[in-house]
């Protein structure tokens, strides 16, 4: 019989239950109109949106027969089918694995644990049978479940463990007539076309009703970078309440003079090999230095000044002139402290940055060879370590305040902090900062800290006694922990996953 379209199914339906008849089991209904239960399940759906038929749901869970299962029903258990390939003078272990290949294994088990097979005396390789017939228990546990019959609970135990079946959850429907039946559906239109225009036809025909409850299509409109949420509309405002400052950080292409030697780092310091920073080949170099200035950095890495002994080493002019893409901020501190001691006469400053750096790292999941970078530092008279300690517990505080945005998410509990001595070339003392994260349940390392050495600040011109605490927060870290994200690539870079951004809530939601 030939298969009907699904008009064909659905006039033939709405016949049946026209002439007074239900429908008690849609599978039934499928077979008799020579359809899949598939095609009319369709048919029933498109009928029952338009309430001219009602559907009962039949849900019924039933054990069937895996793909192996269905062979041992064709071709006997593994362990019969291992018994029928042994000859009465028996065969070795590698005869019957070559011919039953896979069974084999699973057949030698079981068929061993019920005594059907034995071994020859002092030969372990030759198998034997013990029997004269066997009865195949297993394929007939199977056909009895394959024609519906219920079986004991510790034979479908037993099946579930050698995985031979598995559940299948079977929906089927009970039909009747609906409140808006009809003999046959009209099909509403749902345009004016020119053609009804034309034909006049448009004056008899039936419109479909516009579903005002349905959500059109999505707006195509921008939407908020995690990381860019995360700074412009958090920390730049915590800065900003602090009453910092921001500074330029719009070059991205710095001089080693600036990057490294104004903060008295060495010229031999590894951080300065091409292996972890980039470089440039053109223009390789710069001439624009202050002559003056260069020279007390030169001298004081030379030969040391203002209390220190130097490094003691022939500094050259050449490696301070070599352009690199930044490897932190702090190269921008470096270029305001020295513009803030060239005004008379001094006054403190409050200056933070927030901006991209650049280092030449193997890129994986937890590092990229660009990353953004957070600090802020203070300039004045008689800063202490003190001054910096609290300094940084009032800023986490502020973070951790913000309660209703992302940050108090992020900072949650970072109010607890602690610190370990660290080095930096150009801070002394220097401190790792750690805060305890009440949502990971275990200290973790935010940022880095300290006191700009006396050999950086007094070669720029800054008064005696003026001295200068800094701090510098990674921002990509906290923003991963924020959003669950365990790869730096899905947040940031050519990679980045933007079904992320456009999931990204845009309300925050506060914690009370």
């Amino acid at each position: 019989m030939a298969e009907k379209s699904p008009p064909d199914v659905e006039t033939s339906l709405l016949a049946h239950l026209n002439s007074g008849g239900e429908v008690p089991d849609s599978r039934s209904y499928a077979s008799s109109v020579s359809v899949t239960h598939d095609e009319l399940v369709a048919v029933i759906k498109s009928l029952s949106a338009f309430r001219i038929v009602e559907t009962t749901d039949i849900t019924k869970e039933t054990w069937v027969l895996t793909d192996e299962a269905k062979g041992y029903v064709a071709g006997g258990s593994p362990e019969a089918q291992l018994v029928a390939a042994i000859p009465p003078e028996g065969a070795s272990k590698d005869v019957l694995r070559e011919k039953l290949g896979s069974v084999f294994d699973i057949g030698m088990k079981t068929a061993a644990k019920n005594k059907w097979i034995g071994f020859e005396k002092g030969n372990k390789d030759l198998v034997l049978t013990k029997v004269d017939t066997i009865k195949d228990d297993l394929q007939e546990q199977l056909k009895r479940l394959e024609s519906g019959e219920v079986l004991s609970d510790k034979v479908i135990d037993d099946l579930k463990r050698r995985k031979l079946i598995t559940k299948e959850k079977s929906i089927w429907y009970a039909l009747k007539k609906g409140p808006q039946f009809v003999a046959k559906r009209k099909k509403l239109a749902t345009d004016v076309t020119q053609e009804h225009l034309r034909s006049g036809d448009w004056k008899d025909l039936e419109f479909k009703d516009y579903n005002f409850g349905a959500q059109g299509q999505p707006v195509a409109i921008g939407y908020v970078q995690p990381l860019l949420e995360v700074v412009r509309e958090e920390i730049q405002n915590i800065f900003l309440q602090m009453g910092f400052t921001e500074m330029p950080t719009n070059n991205y292409v710095e001089s080693s003079f600036w990057n490294f030697d104004a903060l008295f780092q060495p010229q031999q310091h590894p951080a300065r090999d091409s292996h972890d920073t980039f470089f440039l080949e053109a223009p390789a170099a710069t001439k624009q230095l202050p002559e003056d200035y260069l020279e007390k950095v030169k001298e004081v890495h030379q030969r040391g000044g203002y209390g220190s002994k130097g490094y003691g080493y022939d500094w050259k002019r050449d490696e301070a002139e070599k352009n690199l893409l930044r490897t932190h901020t702090t190269a921008v501190s470096t270029r305001m402290l020295y513009k803030l001691a060239q005004e008379k006469p001094f006054a403190p400053k409050r200056y933070y940055s927030i901006d991209r750096v650049f280092r030449n790292e193997a890129v994986d999941r937890t590092h990229l060879a660009e990353f953004h970078q957070i600090e802020g530092l203070i300039c004045d008279y008689g800063l202490t370590l003190g001054d910096l300690i609290g300094v940084l517990e009032d800023f986490f505080s502020s973070l951790g305040a913000q309660t209703s945005t992302v940050i108090m998410m992020m900072y949650l509990g970072m109010s607890k902090l602690r610190f370990k001595p660290a080095y930096n070339p150009y801070t002394e003392p220097s401190m790792e900062i750690f805060s305890y994260h009440e949502g990971l349940k275990k200290w973790v390392e935010v940022g880095n800290s300290g006191m700009f050495r006396p050999e950086m600040l007094l070669p720029m011109g800054l008064p005696e006694g003026v001295n200068v605490i800094a701090w510098g927060l990674s921002l990509e870290r906290p923003t991963m922990i924020l959003y669950g994200i365990d790869n730096i690539r899905d947040l940031f870079g050519p990679k980045v996953d933007f079904n992320l951004i456009k999931s990204n809530p845009l309300c925050r939601l506060g914690l009370q």
